[in-house]
């Protein structure tokens, strides 16, 4: 038995998808460490591998197939342990386990006691105490939190009820509890999270929503920031935009995804609401908090989607200006209701084509938003280091390269004068 856990008792957990899983896999990163393993950074060396997936996008799954399929060639010499977890696991894995016989667990999304538990089992170890609290005993300076799992919309596109269920909101006090420890272990920033949160609280008794929890957390001292992601038009309330005006540390920043300009295709996906409707809430947003800055998503090449239709979310984006917009060609996703009632019929050149046509005008709006920072002076959280270049966000979730500091200065907020714009990234320079 001794020899089996030297050969395991190292880990590493590979992540791809959306900041939910970013966030899922921190805890199991907590949970194993708790359990007494090793974190090993190359994945080939692990002796416990954890896959955490996402079928948002069919690059992000083949990235998922294309490891897996790697890890089976090796599993036998290195006797590695491999889990996937993620929205690749579906309802029922008879099917997956037939594709990938070496995988020996399989666990549904935020299924961490599952994991912790089946591993400790497998090293004959002991569970007890690693599966509560799963908070790092040192935080990031920016930390995500998932708020409220699941989604009840069921966008004829998306795969994400069938893989996460219904909305399930976590009580005040929990968050509450879990941001405090975040925040007297060094996060100075966090991201709620939730696939549509501003849903948030509905299924609590009694009821409560999103600006009932901004308040709460508001109130944490050492805590500077407060943003939240995704939202949907129909839940962005009078009530939450009221709220980010008013709380100081709620960052003047809202993701609205709008994913068609057209009310037929917006129809087909069954997201609820028309262009007039989106637009009117985009003024809603601009006249109660006009600093704001408002990012978007937007999919291409929805089946049926004619070239007026496409015209006609160019024409959102001239109108509204987003300060970014995350497009992606559409894929079809196994178990939706357009895969399975759908034809896909916009050829794969021509969705790239009406990609690269958004990408373009997206560089050029973005450009000329953000020269309206230069020279202004913004308070920037400093994150890191990319290409050797110390970075970090303002506010409004703006990427800041800064000039003349070093990592000293990453997890302290600076305030920096803006001396350079591009398309897609400001940069800052010493006061």
């Amino acid at each position: 038995m001794t020899t089996k856990v030297k050969k395991l008792d190292t880990f590493h957990v590979w992540t791809v998808g959306c900041q939910m899983n970013i966030a899922d896999s921190q805890r199991v990163d907590v949970g194993l460490k708790k359990l007494g393993l090793n974190e090993e950074k190359d994945i080939n060396n692990a002796g416990i591998v954890v896959l955490n997936t996402c079928v948002v996008r069919q690059s992000a799954e083949d990235k998922a197939t294309g490891l897996l399929g790697k890890l089976s060639k090796h599993k036998k010499k290195n006797n590695t342990f491999i889990c996937v977890t993620g929205c690749m696991v579906e309802s029922t894995v008879k099917e997956l386990k037939q594709r990938f016989p070496d995988v020996d667990l399989w666990a549904k999304p935020q299924d961490t006691s599952l994991i912790i538990e089946n591993i400790a089992d497998y090293l004959e170890l002991s569970s007890d105490g690693c599966l509560e609290n799963l908070i790092p005993d040192k935080s990031n300076f920016a930390e995500f939190v998932p708020i409220v799992q699941g989604c009840d919309k069921f966008c004829t596109f998306c795969v994400i009820p069938y893989r996460r269920g219904r909305e399930t909101s976590k009580p005040i006090d929990q968050v509450v509890n879990e941001v405090t420890k975040l925040s007297e272990n060094g996060a100075l920033e966090v991201t709620l999270l939730g696939q549509n949160v501003d849903s948030y609280g509905h299924d609590l008794m009694p009821k409560k929503d999103l600006s009932d929890l901004m308040y709460a957390i508001h109130e944490i001292k050492k805590l500077l920031r407060i943003r939240f992601l995704t939202s949907h038009p129909n839940d962005m309330s009078l009530k939450l935009i009221e709220t980010i005006r008013d709380l100081p540390k709620v960052c003047k920043f809202i993701n609205l995804p709008f994913q068609a300009g057209s009310n037929r295709i917006l129809a087909n996906m069954r997201r609820g609401y028309t262009r007039d409707q989106f637009l009117r809430k985009v003024d809603q947003i601009r006249n109660l908090v006009p600093d704001t800055t408002l990012t978007t998503d937007l999919i291409v090449g929805f089946p049926g989607e004619t070239e007026k239709d496409f015209a006609d979310s160019m024409d959102i984006l001239n109108k509204v200006k987003f300060d970014k917009v995350h497009v992606a060609a559409y894929s079809e996703r196994k178990g939706t209701f357009a895969f399975r009632k759908i034809e896909d019929d916009i050829p794969k050149q021509e969705k790239r084509r009406r990609l690269n046509t958004v990408n373009e005008l997206q560089e050029k709006i973005q450009l000329e938003l953000n020269k309206k920072f230069l020279s202004k002076d913004y308070d920037v959280l400093v994150e890191g280091t990319i290409r050797n270049k110390i970075y970090g966000r303002s506010e409004g979730d703006k990427l800041v390269y800064l000039q003349n500091y070093d990592e000293s200065y990453i997890g302290k907020m600076v305030k920096t004068k803006i001396i350079d714009v591009s398309g897609w990234s400001l940069t800052g320079a010493k006061l």
